[in-house]
């Protein structure tokens, strides 16, 4: 039988009857207060945030836009690996400042450079600009290291969660036969992966967790202005081949999207992909963002990518 943690019970029932209230009293969803809402919940809920040797913005500048950039380094004195980091937010939300607090975490729990990446975010630049931006970013980020002098280990590993997911996923099945972008391992947390919205767990938790189906159709109907194949944009059903990441997935049961991070698993596998899966038979979607609620998944989540990171 399926049950909530109890934490997230009593937080989703107070934040259901306020939702419920707003809507009643005319609320209307924007991408202004989607943002402040992904922001608020983050700033107010991701506790304990550590101190990171030494931390810059800057720009990895690339043909098409230059995108802006916080670069994590938890030892300066060391040759650290890689880590670029892709946030979510439905393609709309979240920031490098947003993330703040969970990439130094990510730093800190790995000992890996992270590179949180700032993507142009829809509908005021939609699809592909987002993705265009992670792969000049992907493309590009040794450079913008180099010019920072600072020590760094030429292993690439790249992660995301929700949309960040989405980014990162496809950015594997574009580069996957390009030996221009070496990409050594992908971390998935709850990942969009399907834009056509086909899975039975958009139905079956469809709404009541946060993130609901309307919600997901709100942001993708934003990201795509111009008619574009969803299902070609897809990385769930891109060409799987053994050149893909090692790939480790993150999924909660009462995620709208978990049965998509389920299916690329076991395509990932049938390829012949090193895959490890994680999956929380209690949590929502963006648990790592209500830290203060759920501590120990968030716990497990760092200690995981970081055990997993350093073993390949």
């Amino acid at each position: 039988m399926r049950e909530l943690h109890p934490n997230l019970k009593s937080w989703l029932a107070q934040f259901n009857a306020g939702l419920a209230q707003l809507i009643a009293g005319g609320f209307k969803q924007t991408p202004t207060n989607a943002r402040e809402g992904l922001a608020v919940l983050t700033k107010s809920c991701v506790i304990n945030i550590p101190d990171i040797a030494w931390v810059q913005d800057d720009l990895v500048y690339t043909d098409d836009f230059n995108v802006p950039i916080r670069i994590y380094h938890p030892n300066p004195l060391r040759e650290c690996p890689v880590l670029i980091y892709f946030h979510g937010g439905g393609h709309m939300g979240g920031s490098v400042t947003v993330y703040d607090p969970i990439c130094r975490k990510l730093a800190e729990a790995t000992g890996h450079i992270v590179v949180s990446v700032d993507y142009r975010l829809a509908p005021e630049c939609p699809y592909p600009a987002g993705l265009n931006d992670a792969l000049g970013v992907v493309k590009n980020i040794w450079k913008t290291l180099d010019d920072r002098h600072l020590r760094y280990k030429g292993v690439l590993s790249i992660a995301g969660d929700s949309a960040g997911g989405a980014i990162a996923s496809s950015l594997v099945a574009r580069t996957q036969s390009d030996p221009s972008v070496k990409i050594k391992n992908q971390i998935l947390i709850y990942p969009s992966l399907d834009y056509t919205m086909s899975t039975s767990s958009i139905e079956q938790n469809a709404e009541g967790y946060l993130l609901s189906k309307d919600k997901i159709s709100w942001y993708f109907d934003n990201y795509f202005h111009n008619g574009e194949d969803r299902v070609a944009a897809s990385a769930l059903f891109a060409d799987f081949t053994s050149r893909l990441p090692n790939t480790l997935i993150f999924t909660a049961e009462f995620c709208p999207l978990r049965d998509e991070g389920l299916i690329y698993l076991d395509k990932l596998k049938q390829a012949g992909v090193q895959a490890e899966h994680v999956h929380f038979e209690d949590m929502i979607h963006a648990f790592l963002n209500m830290e203060v609620i759920v501590p120990q998944a968030c716990e497990t989540v760092y200690s995981r990518i970081g055990k997993f990171l350093n073993a390949h």
